[in-house]
């Protein structure tokens, strides 16, 4: 284990040292290890449903086109001109049947072929014999229930490898309509001047709920939604390779099987058969399941699935050490009427959204963690120790977020061994 852990079972201890949190150092080892390496979300398969339907997608650190190409192959195209090096697309979003560099009008297919430039007698004929000249496409390309990830490692596990115990709770998501799952188009962006790791502890940190959220929490009792025995009561889990969950119980309401008095009677009929639905399809204790219980995920390293009032998928990625930026997307069954998919987005905004009563608390929450850290030379270490001493975590301890640090400090620490070794090998 390296410095940046002090992990003690016996002490029920567990503490992470604030230089991973301000270090520029320690962030380009994490771009180099972790982000380079891992399997990364880039979209999700119902963003591109046409042929030649694209989205610019800024994924570790790279400019990408997700794309369904006339060929109906979903691919992840580097947003480069092999000509000089351009943005080939400048738009965010659409269908296309080509792509044209704004610099010197070279024309690529949406499968990423050249097709097309000016005063093509000033090049050998056989000049792109090789494919040499076409838009590169990232070699590793994987989905699984519709979510798709990249992984720029060419010697990278399978994406179903990799994600390990985390495929049981993307089922869970993917299974709440026969119908199939679709994100709301144009996402919301932001940034918060904090270190992307403290975005992944927050995802999933129960703990903070009631105290940081209180307003919200109020709010909802006025609707309906009352602090039962239950409420917050579930379990927290490791799921392999970094990702982990917490699965809970809650007062507020859920589109998929949870009605309150604020979503109104026309809401209610329509949430029972859903629950009907389910229960056919799976059996009472697999529809309970889906349907009643909330779901914090995260995918190691940078999605967070938070399956709770709404679905919401967030990934972030770091631009300095205590700064991130933000993409955040709802989720939602293909087949609500626009009356239900209303009242979903509005507890969607209302909770989740960057202006809603969640987000901008959380985002202070984080950022001021950054300003403690300015501290660090004297205040060196953050506690996470709470649950250490159950046999079941509960949702509301700590097991899901050192989980995710014991993965971070084992590719962290195969790193520093990597760097002895070259240079033993250098001397």
């Amino acid at each position: 284990m390296s410095s940046y852990l002090k992990d003690d079972q016996q002490k029920c201890l567990f503490k992470v040292n604030r230089e991973v949190f301000i270090d520029p150092e320690i962030l380009e080892i994490e771009r180099n290890e972790i982000f380079d390496k891992c399997w990364l979300y880039i979209g999700h398969e119902s963003e591109v449903p046409n042929k030649g339907d694209f989205h610019r997608r800024k994924v570790g650190g790279r400019n990408l086109l997700f794309t369904r190409g006339n060929d109906g192959v979903i691919r992840a195209l580097y947003n480069s001109c092999p000509h000089r090096g351009a943005l080939v697309c400048r738009e965010g979003k659409g269908n296309s049947k080509v792509f044209r560099c704004f610099y010197h009008a070279w024309s690529f297919n949406t499968q990423g072929e050249l097709v097309g430039l000016p005063d093509k007698f000033g090049f050998l004929e056989d000049h792109n014999c090789d494919g040499s000249k076409n838009m590169l496409a990232v070699k590793r390309l994987e989905s699984y229930r519709g979510f798709v990830f990249v992984n720029f490692d060419d010697n990278a596990i399978s994406l179903e490898e990799y994600l390990a115990g985390a495929k049981e709770y993307l089922d869970l998501v993917a299974d709440q309509t026969e119908v199939g799952m679709e994100v709301l188009q144009d996402p919301q962006e932001y940034s918060v001047r904090a270190n992307w790791k403290l975005l992944c502890e927050n995802s999933f940190d129960l703990y903070h709920g009631v105290p940081t959220h209180k307003t919200y929490f109020d709010i909802v009792a006025t609707r309906g939604g009352i602090m039962e025995k239950d409420s917050l009561a579930g379990e927290a889990r490791a799921l392999g390779n970094g990702h982990a969950v917490m699965e809970y119980y809650a007062p507020w309401p859920r589109p998929i099987g949870k009605w309150i008095e604020g979503y109104g009677e026309e809401a209610k009929e329509i949430i029972d058969k859903i629950n009907a639905r389910l229960v056919e399809k799976f059996g009472e204790e697999r529809a309970h399941r889906i349907s009643k219980k909330n779901r914090n995920i995260l995918i190691f390293p940078n999605l967070v699935i938070n399956d709770i009032m709404a679905i919401a998928i967030r990934t972030f990625y770091p631009i300095e050490p205590g700064y991130m930026q933000v993409t955040a997307y709802a989720l939602s069954p293909i087949n609500e009427t626009d009356g239900f998919r209303e009242v979903r987005n509005d507890s969607y905004l209302e909770f989740l959204g960057p202006g809603g009563f969640a987000t901008p608390d959380d985002n202070e929450a984080l950022e001021l963690c950054q300003e403690g850290f300015l501290n660090t030379k004297e205040v060196g270490w953050n506690d996470i120790s709470k649950g250490m001493n159950r046999e079941i975590p509960q949702a509301t301890d700590e097991e899901q977020m050192r989980a995710f640090w014991r993965e971070w400090d084992k590719l962290m620490t195969e790193a520093e061994s990597k760097k002895e070794e070259a240079g033993k090998v250098e001397v």
